[in-house]
């Protein structure tokens, strides 16, 4: 197969595609976030929780929650005091996401729910925060998926996204690429096993999405104001928060 067409092979983001892949790989998914970010996942997750911390009463929502980590960094950071919903469209990803809150004892003030990140099953405005973490470029159709992030978000309200990033300019920038797009998929798929070569979907699906100043205006477009972005660990991940107006 050509190179054209394996890429275009690796970057096919039907919907079916993607669940199928997720699915196959969430027995071992939390281990190989760890594994192969050497835990700085954890410390993104946290930092989001402070750049874009829980300022009222009203709900949190988690949009492709995964196994639910930014959900329970959400929970840990209002010291369980909003309630906070987790949706994702893949079903394997959420039973794991429940044993974990069942586990941490969280089941009363986190719930998860089934849900197509594209058509959110939640009425205009009702969450202070709405957030995703490394999900949003494997919507489909990203713009769509902004948009019905920006809608169940209230007026005053805040969208953040944490996402890969390209970073540039650093020796350290050009190891990390050379690990992020050669060693990583190898390690990642020796381990997952996947089937649809999730790990080479990865570096793949992070080279074709926009970042820095690109994403930032596309939260723009989609009506959020005051938006900032913070790269994290050298640019290997950022933060892009914006508000909806009042």
């Amino acid at each position: 197969m050509g190179r054209g067409l394996m890429s275009t092979s690796l970057l096919d983001k039907r919907e079916t595609r993607i669940r199928q892949m997720f699915g196959a790989i969430a027995p071992r998914y939390d281990l190989l976030n760890h594994l192969l970010s050497l835990n700085a996942d954890r410390y993104w997750r946290w930092r989001t929780t402070r750049l874009a911390p829980p300022t009222g009463t009203g709900p949190i929502l988690d949009v492709c929650t995964g196994t639910g980590d930014l959900a329970f960094a959400y929970h840990r950071a209002a010291r369980g005091a909003v309630p906070i919903v987790g949706v994702d469209f893949c079903h394997e990803m959420l039973v794991r996401a429940g044993q974990k809150a069942a586990r941490r004892a969280a089941g009363g003030r986190i719930h998860f729910a089934e849900a197509d990140a594209q058509r959110l099953p939640f009425p205009d405005g009702v969450f202070q925060l709405t957030t995703v973490a490394f999900g949003l470029r494997n919507v489909t159709d990203t713009d769509r998926g902004l948009a019905e992030m920006v809608r169940v978000t209230r007026p005053g309200g805040t969208v953040a996204i944490l996402e890969f990033s390209q970073p540039s300019g650093s020796i350290l920038g050009r190891l990390y690429r050379f690990y992020f797009t050669h060693i990583l998929p190898r390690v990642g798929q020796s381990i997952s096993r996947s089937p649809d070569q999730a790990y080479h979907y990865l570096p793949a699906s992070v080279q074709e999405f926009p970042n820095g100043a690109a994403l930032a205006e596309r939260l723009r477009h989609h009506g959020l104001v005051e938006v900032r972005w913070y790269p994290l660990t050298l640019g290997i991940a950022t933060l892009y928060v914006g508000r909806r107006p009042s």
